[in-house]
């Protein structure tokens, strides 16, 4: 649907703002999709990117700055991300040997599995984004790595 139906604003001021609000609005979408799918399994968009990244680095843990660094949401409080899944069991922090003042952050078994439960669900909430074929996803994410140039 196009944007000005959705969000009931028959025009813009250009095409860039209309760019911007239609990145935004669209980016929102996304997130309650997600969102949306992930609350059964008592985990948050931002502490789902969090299992990602150590399932990435897995089996040797990530230090908070890393995992800062390559969270989408740069906003988000990594360490209080951490520290509820490690109250559910998914990670397990400790100090660093080497530099104390660190703290090393490994998912558990108990995470890797839930990822593997999250990516057979993931294939269905993606199913929503399929009114883009696959060469069209391609440009698209081409433009938007362009946008960020």
């Amino acid at each position: 649907m196009e944007l000005e139906l959705e969000i009931h604003q028959p025009s813009f001021r250009n095409e860039y703002q209309k760019m911007v609000i239609n990145l935004l609005y669209t980016s929102s979408w996304l997130q309650n999709i997600v969102a949306q799918h992930l609350r059964p399994y008592g985990v948050t968009p931002q502490q789902f990117n969090i299992l990602r990244i150590l399932r990435g680095q897995y089996p040797h843990p990530a230090r908070m700055h890393l995992i800062q660094e390559r969270m989408l949401d740069k906003m988000s409080n990594a360490s209080r991300l951490v520290e509820k899944l490690r109250q559910k069991g998914l990670v397990e922090r400790t100090i660093c040997e080497n530099d104390r003042r660190a703290v090393d952050v490994l998912i558990t078994s108990k995470g890797l599995d839930l990822l593997t439960t999250l990516n057979q669900a993931e294939d269905t909430w993606q199913n929503k984004l399929h009114h883009l074929n696959e060469d069209e996803a391609h440009q698209l994410n081409g433009l938007l790595d362009g946008l960020r140039g």
